[in-house]
């Protein structure tokens, strides 16, 4: 037997309600204020920076003049090399690896990836100096391959895919099995198909983390013909005459583009699949 709600119990539901919308929408409102003046002062002339005029002229020349005053266009490459070469390898290894844990049972399959677990423990700004005296020994200080050979693998991405082979069915591997399909092809017809949503989750979350990198970047670049955009726009923004916020922000609302457009046009399918993945 149901008991009817009482009207003071639909009261307290409609105010808690209207309370968490209020809170949503400011908190909306204090999140979206900088971008909101990165957006105005890009578009307005220096003047303009510190001046809400709802009559100023709206303008291009602020990314015009902020894409002639460095080279940009060399760090979009570079960043753009660096997160392929990343994420490449990633899929790799990182499928590679969790196939043999989760399709050959060996001795040690289980202290092996509690060992793996372990490195998302360890936040990589630990690593940096072994990881620059090691880069240095090997002559790949200030090069694009060198600030990605640290993130060549990840535990994170091997967890993810362990999680998801282990899902797939083993009547699908001994079917291929018996059809004459041998591991590499079992794992690129059975297991690469089924993760398909996993690889552009992982990928896109990658994407994001190597375009914004900054740390590492900076210390192992010297030179522009290595560095990515996060740390061109840095140098960019150090000026000894003083910031221009309009330009500044013309050169960052550049650099973030791509990632916002890519957060736009996937958005759908990454929360999908994160939340497919959270179920599993």
């Amino acid at each position: 037997m149901s008991w009817p709600v009482r009207p003071t119990q639909q009261i307290g539901t409609a105010l808690d309600h209207v309370a968490g919308m209020t809170l949503a929408a400011v908190l909306a409102v204090l999140w979206g204020l900088p971008l909101l003046y990165s957006v105005w002062t890009a578009f307005h002339a220096e003047k303009y920076s510190v001046q809400f005029d709802l009559t100023a002229p709206w303008t291009l020349q602020n990314f015009v003049e902020a894409w002639n005053a460095a080279p940009f266009g060399l760090y979009f490459i570079n960043t753009v090399l660096l997160s392929l070469m990343a994420v490449s390898a990633n899929f790799v290894l990182c499928t590679l690896t969790a196939y043999g844990l989760v399709r050959y049972r060996f001795r040690w399959a289980g202290p092996l990836f509690a060992l793996i677990m372990v490195q998302m423990l360890i936040t990589p700004e630990i690593l940096i100096g072994p990881n620059y005296l090691t880069l240095a020994r090997l002559g790949l200080i200030d090069t694009i391959f060198g600030v990605a050979l640290p993130y060549l693998s990840s535990a994170f991405g091997i967890f993810l895919l362990r999680q998801t082979f282990k899902t797939v069915p083993a009547s699908l591997d001994e079917a291929a099995t018996m059809e004459g399909a041998g591991m590499w092809r079992v794992l690129w017809d059975v297991y690469v198909p089924l993760a398909k949503p996993v690889y552009l989750a992982y990928g896109l979350v990658s994407v994001s983390f190597h375009w914004n990198n900054f740390l590492w970047p900076l210390i192992v670049t010297n030179s522009p013909e290595a560095r990515p955009v996060t740390v061109g726009l840095s140098v960019f923004a150090t000026v000894d005459s003083g910031v221009e916020w309009s330009l500044v922000n013309a050169a960052t609302l550049m650099t973030t583009a791509p990632l916002v457009l890519a957060f736009l046009l996937f958005q759908r399918g990454f929360v999908d699949n994160f939340m497919r993945i959270g179920i599993k």
